[in-house]
């Protein structure tokens, strides 16, 4: 009986649990799949652009790569290592996205940098992709120049200055960003699973330089991804923090004396026109007489 109770107080909490699963995987396959295959239809193959051009460039670059000569070119124009001087990583930066990593197999790393850039650009757009691509990369490359600055130690924070030599990891942390910041502007745990913790196990199995990157690029874009639509309160915070001043009277410049004025004439007062019909009549004589004039006192 005892059992038997169990049983059933278990069985609405693995029904739940059941639910739930089945719409968080409904819900990522059409955000990661079903969603971007209809942007695909929508736009053609000119959704594709970054997919094409980012496969097309490891390609190009791992041919020449192959040749001596080619390999100098392409160190110097896309090998970022923490030994060189700021200015000239970031020089190279934007090319080492196309620059096949030493210790991946290239057809392999085709396949997942098509497969990122060909979602990121459908979901998100040419320019945000691009951002975030670039973001994380540059992200992984600093912040593994500042761990081979502080040294070994610090629990395990630092790296030796031997890592200085070692290039960086190429497209594969862009690959890495893209994935991630995907899986969280779109609630998809599956795909964060599968990279974020993939990387942590890389990290933790294999403790080297590549392997600090990529989970800085997974950190970064975490980061991105959860920043991802709150411009507007992040602007209004910023805002919110910078101090205000308080109204008062604007300080005017000194005005200059200036000169006393004539005084001014009187206006006169507007002169109508004189008419025949405005003629004033003489006053009229009290005693009119006929061509006389009237007799005085003393005349009488």
């Amino acid at each position: 009986m005892t059992a038997e109770r169990h049983l059933d107080r278990l069985r609405p909490a693995a029904a739940r649990l059941a639910r739930f699963t089945g719409r968080t995987l409904r819900g990522e396959w059409h955000a990661i799949v079903v969603d971007p295959v209809r942007q695909l239809a929508r736009r053609g193959l000119s959704g594709l652009l970054l997919a094409f051009v980012a496969a097309f460039g490891v390609i190009f670059f791992h041919d020449i790569a192959q040749h001596p000569t080619g390999a100098m070119w392409v160190t110097r124009l896309g090998g970022v290592k923490a030994d060189l001087p700021l200015w000239l990583s970031l020089l190279r930066t934007p090319v080492s996205l196309y620059v096949p990593a030493l210790d991946l197999p290239v057809w392999a790393g085709i396949t997942q940098l098509f497969l990122a850039f060909a979602l990121a650009e459908l979901t998100l757009g040419r320019s945000r992709t691009l951002a975030i691509a670039y973001a994380t990369t540059l992200a992984g490359t600093l912040v593994a120049r500042l761990m081979i600055a502080i040294g070994p130690g610090w629990s395990g924070l630092g790296l030796p200055a031997a890592c200085g030599q070692v290039l960086d990891t190429g497209p594969s942390a862009a690959v890495v960003g893209l994935f991630t910041y995907l899986s969280v502007i779109r609630r998809a745990p599956v795909v964060f699973t599968l990279t974020g913790g993939s990387m942590v196990w890389e990290s933790i199995a294999v403790p080297n330089l590549a392997g600090r990157e990529h989970l800085i690029a997974v950190g970064s874009a975490v980061v991105l991804g959860l920043l991802h639509g709150r411009r507007a309160r992040l602007r209004a915070l910023g805002r919110s923090l910078l101090p205000t001043r308080a109204p008062g009277p604007s300080p005017t410049a000194p005005t200059a004396p200036t000169a006393p004025t004539a005084p001014t004439a009187p206006k006169a007062s507007p002169v109508l026109p004189v008419t025949a019909s405005a003629t004033v009549p003489a006053p009229a004589s009290p005693h009119p007489t006929s061509g006389r004039t009237p007799m005085t006192s003393l005349e009488r």
